[in-house]
């Protein structure tokens, strides 16, 4: 009787299994964070992500949340000042809430999203009510913004004539259409706007108007 091939795992485990404790891959447990671990860990953040100083000090306390805080020679717990941790590393340019609302509402208007949308996303990450104010998009941008979304999703004068002969489908397309402009965070106006224009170049000159009035190019 022929063998059949050498086998080269461990009699009794599985192929792709290391060394299991009961069943189950051994886990490296982290050690509690030090003061200057925790430093690390925010510098290493920083670098990585642009970030507010809000997004960074939740972070900061999820990882205290999740390993906890090292102990002294005497057995007590080392607090840490977080927020005043947070605060250096601002004050130092590592994190920059100007920067990062500037960032993140040119990317958002880039994006065909509107003002609400921009005003959610900065306020969510922590940027104060000044600097969603600051940067907020002016009229010409959220219409050029609003007038990218609507190409994107080939909608009002970008899309397909609807068709006439169906009046009610028409009407559903055109709900459809207004609650993706709103969910996009563009106000009303606009949306009406847009989906009530003959053709693209009409859209182009509504935003070319808003530009003019502002004395920019309609952008962010």
């Amino acid at each position: 009787m022929v063998s059949g091939p050498a086998n080269s795992s461990s009699p009794g485990r599985k192929a792709g299994e290391d060394r299991r404790s009961g069943g189950r891959r051994e886990q490296r447990v982290k050690p509690p964070l030090t003061e200057a671990k925790l430093r690390d860990l925010a510098l290493h953040y920083a670098a990585r992500f642009a970030s507010t100083g809000a997004r960074l000090e939740a972070y900061l306390m999820r990882k205290i949340r999740e390993r906890g805080l090292a102990e002294d020679a005497d057995g007590r717990r080392r607090d840490v000042d977080v927020p005043a941790l947070v605060a250096r590393l601002v004050e130092l340019g590592y994190v920059d809430d100007d920067a990062y609302a500037r960032m993140r509402a040119r990317d958002l208007g880039a994006r065909g999203y509107g003002a609400r949308r921009v005003e959610e996303t900065l306020r969510h990450a922590g940027v104060g009510e000044g600097l969603r104010r600051l940067h907020a998009p002016g009229e010409a941008a959220s219409r050029r913004a609003a007038a990218l979304m609507a190409r994107k999703r080939r909608l009002g004068p970008f899309g397909a004539a609807p068709d006439g002969s169906d009046p009610l489908a028409q009407r559903k397309a055109h709900e459809k259409a207004v609650a993706a402009m709103l969910r996009a965070g563009h106000q009303y106006d606009h949306v009406k706007a847009i989906l009530g224009a003959s053709s693209a170049a009409d859209v182009e000159e509504w935003i070319g108007e808003a530009a003019e009035d502002e004395g920019t190019d309609g952008q962010w």
